[in-house]
């Protein structure tokens, strides 16, 4: 008996599977990679580059302007589509590669599917040291591409042909794993991508995918249940999980069944509609004041897709010391924390045992009423903090309100570091589920524009005549803009809202919250700098192809946006905020940073001890 066997390069075998990997996704059957982003360099270009130009329609090539910012598209791209298809990277040896490692940290920590496909150095040794290679003199094997071991999910360096009939299933494997989803990582050495290998034809046959629901233990569910029916003040959690399962529904009539008030991470805005009656608002660090105030009540907390990080927590000062958690996530790791009752499953499939489970179990009328109360104050204060008036200096929440009145319930909202997401959680009034990316797990810098390019690519797909709105400060504008351009090259408009404080604001804030003086955060305090100006970022964003406008308050910015709206390529629109005024206040739980226990300031000192009287409400570990 022969098996009929294709002679392909190392890269044309990668690409050729790559290309006859398909999912489900609701009944339509899609190519699980869209595509991909690349910088060619010597390292991928004469190989895997000669595999692209074949597969170009099948699998697009996005020109990047940046690897870093590649990545971060690639991520943004992976969110839109909900974890379910992914794009690849390519880079070549050396620095494109590394360049790499801060967008794979991000995929990472937000738990995304993202393929690295990136040059490595000659397998053979034969000329070494090659260019851009970084010699370790005791270990040869060593070398740059093993820096993205801790920040992957799955790492392999190819270096045989064969290898990669294993290696491929397995980095796809990991990425559509709901409980172990992140990035792989493939390093190709560069004379290895050209080796050829007899590959059984059968490994390249199309294939479809489905994206694993693992359905929970019964007797998880159980003690779950009993739990949760002795509550009398319970409370959901509804992190970022419930949307990558496609649970929103669930969620929903798990909590009007049972009416439980539901708040919502940073990860997990727009789980809720903002005019649902259990809506109670985002909770934690850059929360509202209803969910925080509920927190600290409630008896039994259900947190459903949410790895309970510090923001949602208040560094675990929002909750009662006796406060019983339940986690419902496909991740173990993340469904055992702090003592919690686990539930390790699929959310979806969770929700509806526990729905089913509970029967006719209700939260008291009262502790419900009490919740909906403060969610009404916090409606009425975000109201006014919107508010635009002649006397009030620009401010985020002001663009934020500019923006939420006038855009449509499908338009994709993107934000990432520094003040804005913080601004964008507490003050968002969600018109639709499913249309808000606050990239706060690693909260990169740069992701703002990189990642609305990414996200808008994979909203061209499903909803075309719909926006990508992106909220972009002065300083990650700076560090991180080239993808202007590229939205503008591929005809994915973008609307960007540059808001200009001068610098890095939101933590000159803390700097000044800590009694510690403004020192190298705004451009205007850094000794370093004689004579302080401002960037021209209308000019800038113009020169690479897009509309741009500067508008001097609300009232202009709202007119500039309904031109935005209206045009038919990537538009900058940029207002000043103040630095200083303007911020929200209300909201806010303590939250752990380090401050100095020996200081000559007396304001430093008076700081730290203030800082410090809120560690005695901290859950240590449980």
């Amino acid at each position: 008996m022969t098996t009929e066997t294709l002679t392909l390069t190392t890269a044309q075998a990668i690409i050729k599977w790559l290309e006859n990997q398909y999912i489900d996704v609701d009944g339509e059957v899609l190519r699980v990679c869209g595509g991909g982003f690349g910088i060619f360099g010597h390292g991928n270009v004469t190989c895997l580059g000669e595999a692209l130009y074949d597969t170009r329609d099948a699998l697009p090539l996005y020109r990047g302007q940046n690897e870093q910012s590649m990545g971060f598209a690639a991520a943004g791209y992976a969110k839109q589509w909900l974890r379910q298809r992914f794009m690849f990277c390519t880079a070549s040896a050396g620095p494109g590669t590394s360049n790499l490692l801060t967008a794979a940290a991000l995929a990472h920590a937000n738990r995304l599917p993202m393929l690295l496909l990136c040059g490595d150095t000659f397998l053979t040794r034969l000329p070494d040291p090659v260019l851009q290679q970084m010699e370790n003199f005791n270990d040869p094997t060593f070398g740059v591409n093993d820096a993205f071991k801790p920040a992957t999910r799955y790492w392999d360096r190819i270096t045989h042909p064969a290898q990669v009939i294993q290696s491929l299933p397995a980095a796809l494997a990991t990425m559509l794993d709901p409980a172990d989803c992140g990035p792989a990582f493939l390093g190709l050495p560069q004379d290895v991508q050209g080796w050829t290998y007899d590959y059984p034809a059968v490994f390249f046959e199309k294939t479809v995918h489905r994206i694993r629901r693992q359905s929970p233990d019964a007797g998880e569910i159980a003690d779950a249940v009993a739990c949760l029916k002795a509550a009398k003040r319970p409370m959901i959690i509804a992190g970022g999980g419930v949307q990558y399962s496609r649970a929103v529904a669930e969620l929903t009539t798990f909590a009007e069944a049972h009416q439980i008030p539901v708040v919502e991470t940073i990860a997990g805005r727009a789980n809720l509609l903002d005019t649902h009656p259990l809506n109670i608002g985002p909770i934690g660090v850059t929360g509202s004041d209803s969910a925080n105030a509920i927190a600290e009540q409630a008896d039994v907390i259900v947190a459903v897709g949410t790895r309970l990080q510090d923001f949602t927590t208040g560094s675990w000062t929002a909750f009662a010391q006796d406060a019983q958690f339940i986690s419902i996530n496909a991740a173990r790791h993340d469904a055992a924390k702090h003592r919690s009752l686990p539930v390790v499953g699929d959310a979806k499939l969770s929700l509806i045992e526990m729905t089913s489970a509970l029967k006719d179990y209700r939260a008291p009328d009262a502790w419900v009423a009490t919740a909906q109360d403060e969610r009404k104050k916090w409606v009425a204060y975000v109201a006014d903090n919107v508010a635009y008036a002649d006397n009030r200096p620009n401010s985020y929440a002001q663009a934020i309100g500019v923006v939420n009145a006038l855009c449509d319930k499908r338009d994709r909202i993107v934000a990432a570091a520094g003040g804005l997401p913080a601004e964008v959680t507490a003050n968002w009034r969600t018109l639709d589920t499913g249309t808000v990316d606050v990239e706060f797990g690693f909260s990169c810098m740069g992701y703002e524009i990189a990642g609305a390019w990414g996200a808008r690519i994979a909203q061209s797909e499903r909803e075309p005549d719909r926006d990508t709105i992106s909220f972009c400060g002065d300083g990650s504008y700076l560090m991180l803009n080239s993808d202007i351009y590229s939205s503008v090259l591929t005809g994915k408009k973008l609307i960007i809202l540059v808001l200009d404080n001068g610098g890095f604001a939101v933590i000159n804030k803390l700097q000044n919250n800590t009694g510690n003086e403004s020192f190298n955060n705004l451009i205007a305090d850094c000794p370093t700098v004689p004579a302080p100006f401002t960037v021209d970022f209308e000019a800038h964003a113009a020169s690479m192809g897009a509309n741009a406008e500067t508008v001097s308050n609300p009232a202009e910015l709202a007119e500039a946006f309904k031109r935005a709206q209206a045009a038919d390529k990537t538009s900058v629109i940029v207002m000043n905020v103040d630095a200083y005024d303007g911020w929200t206040t209300e909201g806010h739980a303590w939250w752990e940073v380090g401050t100095p226990h020996v200081t000559t300031s007396q304001k430093v000192r008076d700081a730290h001890l203030d800082w410090e009287s809120s560690r005695s409400r901290q859950r240590k570990g449980v």
